[in-house]
């Protein structure tokens, strides 16, 4: 199984990342996606990759982040990019629910790496929160861009414009929560080869583990058999189905484990 999204670099993760992987590979979790926030967190998940086989990266400047970066500094993200073992741009975006970052420097940080992405020809992870509208607006200037809205919990609405739009959705432990019934109505509605399973670890632990305030990649599992039960699948075969869009989205096909 794939975590398609998590922090490794988190240091709630980081400090105990031998015991990480271990657990995550105990529970069949064999592959890894970190993800790389700003310039000094992608260098640290590059590094991660180098050191770990089973973990590939994405890296890019989080909507959340785009404040601190300076414009000017924005061209390094294309050297960082030639690193073999980073698969896609991102994560980026836009959030209107977090008020870190002014939206005149969101947009003008995401259209620089929609650019990048389309120069490229990389897929990107998007974060989008309560900004729907305007990161597919913004999308739509890019149409060669192949994009995942990582982490999806809006509405079905929502969901019914960004699969038009032809995107991916990811999901994570927000669809196994009680009260998410129209996440999984948006988990049942969908095409196979649109959906992804991840954890974005260390946060948003699924049930039945939410005690447990770090989440991390063992616990995809759970996501995974969420989404199993709503759409009638095996575990083996939501597995199958979710690593092999993950395989066609990043290209992964030289990953090791």
């Amino acid at each position: 199984m794939i975590d398609s999204h998590c922090h490794l670099t988190d240091p709630r993760l980081e400090s105990q990342l031998d015991d990480v992987l271990a657990r995550a590979a105990a529970n069949g979790v064999t592959r890894m996606i970190t993800i790389g926030t700003d310039l000094d967190d992608a260098r640290r998940a590059i590094d991660l990759c180098h050191r770990v086989p089973s973990v590939r990266c994405a890296v890019g400047i989080h909507p959340n982040h785009s404040q601190d970066v300076e414009l000017s500094d924005l061209p390094k993200l294309r050297e960082i990019q030639a690193d073999a073992c980073v698969l896609a741009l991102g994560e980026m975006g836009l959030d209107y629910f977090h008020h870190h970052a002014s939206r005149d420097k969101q947009h003008k940080v995401f259209e620089f790496q929609l650019a990048l992405a389309t120069e490229l020809q990389k897929p990107v992870v998007i974060h989008s929160r309560e900004a729907i509208d305007d990161t597919l607006a913004h999308l739509r200037n890019f149409p060669k861009v192949r994009a995942v809205f990582h982490c999806f919990t809006g509405t079905k609405a929502e969901a019914e414009k960004i699969l038009a739009a032809g995107y991916l959705l990811g999901f994570t432990g927000p669809v196994t929560y009680k009260k998410s019934d129209e996440l999984r109505e948006v988990v049942r509605m969908m095409l196979d080869d649109r959906l992804l399973v991840e954890t974005d670890s260390p946060y948003l632990t699924p049930e039945p583990m939410r005690k447990q305030k770090t989440n991390e990649p063992a616990f995809v599992k759970h996501v995974a058999e969420a989404v199993a039960q709503v759409k009638g699948w095996t575990l083996q075969q939501t597995d199958e189905i979710t690593s092999a869009n993950v395989e066609r989205f990043f290209g992964t096909g030289d990953w090791s484990g």
